[in-house]
């Protein structure tokens, strides 16, 4: 039985539908840990992977771990891949901040989908300096990566961009994904 067949059988055995069609559409993301050493087996069989996600049956409770995001998309389904895509992002983030790397507002690690998640998950805290209101921070930031010149920048919105990424979004970064790793 090949990987594919493995993950059909296992998400059907812990699905209210006994078909892949419609068992499929029951799950969705709960959570992802990383395994930085890539030392654990996937539910279907694929060994090594690195990102380990959960995910949980909406019908009935169930959850399957760990899935690999080669098996998430499997399913099919946009709405999982861009979970399965945000949580890849934010831990490499993550890693690169925490490296020591210069991280520029740039795509390398961002974009305005990034950028807006961070936003809606709570990653830009009210502040005295972004007058209590964190939307101001994502605004400042979505600003600057929309431009089209970054040499344009001014070295006060330099300072800015790295002082929001290493006190906003670093912090949150750790907190969400610190016991997932």
């Amino acid at each position: 039985m090949n990987n594919l067949e493995n993950l059909k059988e296992r998400v059907i055995g812990m699905s209210k539908s006994t078909e892949w069609e419609v068992a499929k559409d029951e799950w969705e993301v709960e959570r992802c840990e990383e395994d930085k050493k890539a030392q654990t087996d996937c539910v279907c069989g694929k060994e090594n992977i690195k990102y380990l996600f959960t995910i949980r049956n909406k019908e009935n409770g169930n959850r399957l771990h760990p899935i690999g995001s080669t098996c998430i998309k499997k399913f099919g389904r946009n709405d999982l891949d861009e979970v399965a895509k945000k949580y890849v992002d934010r831990f490499k983030l993550l890693h690169a901040v925490e490296d020591g790397e210069f991280i520029e507002l740039s795509p390398k690690y961002f974009s305005r989908k990034i950028l807006l998640s961070l936003y809606k998950d709570g990653a830009f805290r009210d502040t005295k300096y972004n007058g209590y209101n964190g939307i101001n921070d994502y605004e400042f930031l979505l600003k600057m990566f929309n431009m089209r010149n970054k040499e344009n920048m001014t070295e006060g919105q330099r300072r800015k961009v790295s002082a929001i990424i290493l006190n906003e979004i670093k912090p949150f970064l750790k907190q969400e994904l610190e016991n997932k790793m």
